[in-house]
């Protein structure tokens, strides 16, 4: 089984991942060797600092090993097709995590592969990110019975989120400046699922009775380019006093880190009703709960 979407899991399989990833936070440092002899190749193309010592940490507690590969640092760099890159990996590791640019990598990957290739980050999903949100949303309000908006680019977090929220019944309204939307198929795909999920371009009207306001970065990595255009664009769709005075009181801010003070969120990111430490946190408990899955 490979993981390269949020919706690679039903239901039922998420709900098992919130169980599992339950009992591994009770008792995190216990003695546990289920991955024992494993070994997860981790391939970045992209800088990571949850995403890969998460998935590290996870590993070694569980008794298992990672191997770091710096996309720069072996011949995909020099031209070796991803498929042949995949049939080497196989012959060595359990598992590939992979944060790359392009989700077709990916997919090229999981198409050329016999051992479970995990979405890392791509430009389409970040499912890892959503399981976690998922279980802390759980955690924080013990069912899916929420409203959730989310407020900033309709990037890859905002489509794994979606994707997430219709498969759990989470009510979602998704609000971006017009032409930042999320992608269209996902979008569709979700609405398949959900008939709780709202498209808007305007950010109090999304966040209007919400029980949580979720963000994101404006500018991702690859849209450097963009950030004069975006910052002017993107301006009323901070997440600060103002706008979560129309959300219900005491509503959760998350985020899926890293932050942008000043730009997409204020310090209302360290107020008392911020949820986005633990979010952070359950990275890692998360990452285990997708591991043993995978790997055991």
């Amino acid at each position: 089984m490979h993981l390269l979407s949020i919706s690679d899991l039903n239901k039922k399989e998420i709900e098992e991942l919130m169980q599992a990833a339950k009992i591994l936070k009770s008792n995190p440092h216990q003695n546990d060797d289920r991955l024992k002899n494993k070994t997860l190749a981790m391939l970045f193309e992209k800088p990571s600092t949850r995403t890969r010592i998460s998935f590290e940490v996870a590993m070694v507690q569980l008794g298992g090993h990672t191997i770091n590969l710096n996309a720069n640092e072996i011949q995909l760099k020099r031209g070796e097709a991803v498929s042949d890159t995949a049939k080497v990996l196989e012959r060595y590791v359990d598992g590939v995590m992979a944060r790359v640019y392009s989700h077709d990598t990916l997919t090229e990957l999981s198409r050329n592969s016999k051992i479970p290739v995990i979405n890392g980050l791509s430009d389409v999903e970040h499912p890892c990110q959503i399981i976690s949100d998922l279980f802390t949303i759980y955690e924080k309000f013990g069912n899916f019975n929420i409203k959730l908006a989310y407020v900033g680019d309709g990037n890859n977090v905002c489509n794994s989120l979606m994707l997430g929220c219709a498969i759990m019944g989470i009510a979602i309204a998704v609000a971006t400046p017009k032409g930042y939307e999320p992608d269209k198929e996902i979008t569709n795909a979700a609405k398949r699922i959900s008939n709780k999920i709202t498209i808007t371009n305007d950010p109090v009207e999304a966040v209007k009775d919400a029980d949580v306001v979720y963000t994101d970065v404006w500018i991702s990595m690859g849209d450097e380019s963009e950030e004069e255009e975006r910052l002017k664009k993107f301006k009323k769709y901070q997440v600060n006093e103002k706008l979560m005075n129309n959300a219900k009181p005491n509503c959760k801010i998350m985020h899926c880190l890293p932050a942008h003070r000043g730009a997409e969120i204020t310090d209302v990111i360290d107020k008392a009703n911020s949820i986005v430490w633990d979010q952070a946190e359950n990275r890692l408990h998360a990452q285990k709960a997708v591991l043993l899955k995978l790997l055991e």
